[in-house]
């Protein structure tokens, strides 16, 4: 009887782990959370300077966090075309590459609307795989750190921004297909801390966890049907930046 009751209480202190490792994940042009932000974006592709292009990626912790020290994550894109345009080739050696698009950790001049754990003492980086999943998909990642640990409440969460930038898009030397349609969801969000204190998985969306591009990707925008089949250990990533 002893034993049957301790491994009762195992699995129910298992399974209250599990429970209370949810959490929220948004996704939203401009700023966090679902009424701060705005899900669609949109461009003339007539210039070279596209500006708010802004996602900003926040979360809802599953519970306090008394020592966070960095964050891994990853996205998934599709397009509404059979295989994604030059202008989205923005891998190392793409048409467009790296400098078209950039990722910070950075929430010291703004906006304001969720806290900001790192304070400006971040530093981390992305990469892109373009045709990851199927001809019109890519993979975004991103992995980000502070020196230390910090401590932040169950409250929304700034962890970093991605900035589309527009060169390229017209003139001279332009890359084709500013004008296809991308969603972008928000797959997953580990929050680390040091080791043997505890890390979290976030999945679920808190309010919204995709954005649109030019009216977004497949299936009328309907940005959860871009989920991918196929996912890659965090190993891959970190070892990405080493």
């Amino acid at each position: 009887m002893k034993k049957t009751l301790l491994m009762i209480g195992a699995l129910l202190a298992l399974t209250a782990g599990i429970a209370s490792a949810q959490g929220g994940l948004n996704l939203g042009w401009g700023d966090c959370g679902g009424a701060a932000s705005t899900l669609a974006k949109n461009f003339s592709c007539t210039t070279n300077t596209l500006t708010g292009a802004i996602m900003v990626a926040s979360a809802i912790p599953p519970q306090a966090m008394d020592q966070l020290n960095g964050e891994e994550s990853e996205f998934a894109m599709q397009t509404n075309a059979a295989a994604l345009s030059p202008w989205w080739n923005l891998q190392s050696g793409g048409c467009r590459g790296t400098t078209a698009v950039s990722v910070s950790f950075d929430f010291t001049g703004g906006p304001f609307t969720c806290q900001d754990p790192w304070l400006g003492g971040a530093a981390g980086g992305m990469s892109y795989d373009a045709g990851f999943g199927a001809p019109n998909r890519a993979r975004l990642r991103t992995i980000g750190a502070i020196a230390g640990s910090t401590s932040i409440t169950a409250d929304e969460t700034y962890f970093f921004k991605i900035t589309l930038l527009g060169a390229k898009s017209t003139g001279t030397g332009s890359c084709a297909g500013c004008t296809d349609g991308m969603c972008i969801v928000f797959k997953s969000l580990k929050l680390t801390q040091p080791l043997g204190v505890g890390d979290f998985v976030i999945t679920t969306p808190a309010v919204r966890q995709y954005v649109t591009f030019q009216a977004g990707g497949t299936l009328a925008g309907q940005c959860p049907a871009a989920t991918p089949t196929q996912n890659k250990t965090w190993g891959s990533v970190k070892s990405l930046y080493r």
